[in-house]
């Protein structure tokens, strides 16, 4: 399984929706908090945004809302 980083907030209702969704399908994953300036930076500078929540799995990644991202990760993960 590739490796599942979750770019997120505290207060972000997607990305308690993905970290939810996650936990619920055993999916191990690393969370970085988006409202630490030097995390804001990296997601940034890696990905050229810093919206929550962020989703990296493997080499690839995707940003926006759960229901948007949800199929293509199902799908990297299937």
């Amino acid at each position: 399984m590739p490796k599942v980083i979750l770019y997120a907030t505290p207060t972000c209702p997607d990305c308690h929706a993905l970290r939810l969704w996650l936990g619920q399908h055993g999916i191990p994953f690393e969370e970085r908090d988006l409202t630490d300036p030097a995390v804001a930076d990296e997601a940034k500078a890696r990905y050229g945004v810093r919206v929550a929540p962020i989703t990296v799995v493997g080499e690839q990644f995707f940003y926006g809302t759960f229901d948007q991202q949800r199929p293509k990760i199902e799908a990297l993960l299937a």
